[in-house]
């Protein structure tokens, strides 16, 4: 059968003329197919997932109910734009409470339907084609995907452990500083677990005058932060001159699927943004953001988040170190990044997406793997247990699986 005429007609984007040809597999729907397959082939054999990485319980019951409550309101029916003022007061308020960052929430402060879109869009109100983004590996891809579609490039910048996870700022070549625009972070790290510091930061916004580049930092882990309380980009002085962050209610409240953030920071940014925003989507519905006032509002939420995830991580930390992995605890985030085993008995394993794919297919664990920067594996603690005896069951049933496949590292 012949290609239709459009096959012609793709972007070179998502790859021209052989768009949808390509063997090529997006990382996570790979694991989600392996994991499908398991579960035919060994439907006996309990699933232990600590793939992807989505909160396993729902947003508070005073938040959902709220949300109902506000959903059938006249009100609330219509088109939110840029976000209602109600939002972006509690924002204001929570980076106030939280972080001690004087906000206004009519010019510093935007809504975004999660932080995956302000991610996306951002680079549509810097990069022209040839200009390059600056960005940290292994990390979230979306501001680097959108990069490349405005004919921009990437220069990835490795978190290895000999930089303690922080990117080589001083190594990155003249030529390339002369042309970049943008550098993302994120910390507490997806997936590494680093939390930044005051000094860390400093240097940033030292790295950004001396190379005039916008800083935008991805604060999506923001709330899960175990080493010392959580630390804002813009606590940092001079950090609303040179940048923004980018939150999400996702993680820290539970409200993964509400599809919900903010991007706050330095005002022409926030409103480069806000205008890239209006030509894109017509906001969140309004009854969401009246009901994430209320979870905005409530202390409680993201530390009740934060004790949980971080009991399960000391729970798989320690299992994990009894199976021989050269793991620690990590600063912050849900997950664990822990380097992949190098063998089976006299097996071994060329990087760590066969791990991955190993122990999910023939022993139904699920990992993520990541050979950006070393051969990894990302373990995450949002797996599906209803009490601590749960936690501690699968603890117990994941080590002995693991005990019996004697990995060398």
């Amino acid at each position: 059968m012949s290609d239709p005429y459009f096959q012609k007609l793709f972007a070179q984007r998502i790859g021209g003329e052989n768009y949808g040809k390509g063997a090529g597999i997006y990382k996570f729907e790979k694991i989600k197919r392996a994991k499908r397959k398991a579960l035919a082939d060994h439907p006996e054999r309990h699933l232990l997932d600590f793939g992807i990485g989505e909160n396993d319980v729902p947003a508070a019951p005073h938040v959902s109910a709220a949300l109902g409550v506000e959903a059938v309101k006249t009100e609330n029916r219509g088109y939110a734009d840029n976000g209602i003022p109600e939002f972006r007061a509690a924002v204001a308020r929570f980076m106030k409470r939280q972080f001690h960052v004087e906000l206004d929430p009519a010019t510093e402060i935007c809504h975004g339907i999660g932080s995956k879109p302000i991610l996306a869009m951002l680079p549509g109100a810097f990069i022209n084609p040839g200009d390059v983004t600056l960005m940290t590996v292994p990390g979230y891809p979306v501001a680097g995907t959108h990069t490349t579609y405005y004919g921009g490039e990437v220069y990835r910048l490795p978190l290895l452990p000999e930089n303690d996870f922080y990117p080589d700022l001083n190594g990155i070549p003249q030529e390339i500083r002369s042309r970049a625009k943008m550098l993302v972070l994120n910390y507490p790290n997806s997936p590494t677990g680093k939390m930044a510091t005051v000094e860390f930061f400093q240097r940033v916004i030292e790295f950004a005058h001396q190379n005039e580049v916008v800083v935008v930092h991805d604060a999506a882990h923001m709330m899960m932060s175990y080493k010392s309380a959580p630390l804002s980009f813009l606590q940092v002085d001079g950090a609303k001159e040179v940048g923004v962050e980018v939150h999400s209610l996702s993680k820290g409240w539970n409200m993964i699927g509400w599809r919900l953030g903010w991007v706050c920071g330095n005002p022409t940014i926030v409103q480069a943004y806000a205008d890239i925003k209006d030509n894109s989507d017509s906001g969140q519905f309004k009854a969401i953001q009246k009901a994430a006032v209320l979870a905005l509002d409530d202390a409680e939420i993201p530390l009740a988040t934060c004790r949980k995830y971080h009991r399960r991580l000391e729970k798989l930390v320690a299992m994990l170190q009894r199976c021989g992995f050269r793991c620690e605890m990590p600063e912050g985030s849900y997950f664990l990044y822990t380097p992949a085993p190098r063998g089976m008995g006299d097996h071994q394993f060329a990087n760590a997406e066969e791990v991955s794919q190993y122990l999910i297919t023939e022993h139904s664990i699920c990992t993520v793997p990541w050979d950006d920067a070393g051969a990894f594996l990302r373990f995450s603690v949002t797996y599906e247990a209803v009490d601590e005896a749960a936690e501690d069951a699968l603890m117990i049933e994941t080590e002995k699986r693991l005990n019996g496949l004697h990995l060398t590292f």
